[in-house]
């Protein structure tokens, strides 16, 4: 996670941080999120951002519990971030896409408006893209779990 803030900071995408580093982008993917890269990965990345490669290196680097619930916090932002930007570009797809099918539709065959089947359809799966985004777990989430669990257990709540 510290890779990928360090190369966001800086403004570069995956593919720059890689060809600073000689390495591959893949490498680069995995490394940031979060599997073990190799010794000398590890040190041309803290040779490419200049920082000491004992903070780079999680062998050698202790975190304290406050540190690890920042970074898992921190994991979780970058997470939302994504899938919000994920909403986003199909949120704009579907009013690109929908609004040249409506004019082709009103060209073609004014009398009969089959793009509205499309607008519908396609619709319904971007309000359910947004449900997951905005509302995570609103119907079959954590704490429905925990309600079922506790009635199967015969408890009250």
């Amino acid at each position: 996670m510290l890779i990928q803030k360090l190369r966001l900071k800086r403004g570069w995408s995956q593919q720059q941080l890689a060809e600073a580093g000689g390495l591959s982008v893949r490498t680069v993917q995995r490394m940031e999120a979060g599997q073990p890269g190799s010794v000398e990965s590890l040190k041309s990345i803290a040779a490419v951002f200049e920082i000491d490669f004992s903070t780079l290196n999680p062998e050698q680097t202790m975190t304290s519990t406050a540190d690890a619930l920042s970074e898992r916090q921190e994991q979780e932002a970058f997470e939302h971030v994504r899938r919000l930007r994920g909403f986003y570009l199909h949120l704009l797809r579907y009013v690109i896409v929908v609004l040249a099918l409506l004019a082709i539709n009103l060209v073609v065959s004014p009398q009969r408006l089959w793009a509205l089947w499309v607008m519908g359809g396609w619709g319904l799966g971007v309000l359910i893209h947004a449900s997951r985004v905005f509302r995570p777990h609103w119907l079959l989430g954590p704490a429905w779990e925990r309600r079922q669990v506790e009635k199967r257990l015969g408890r009250a709540l």
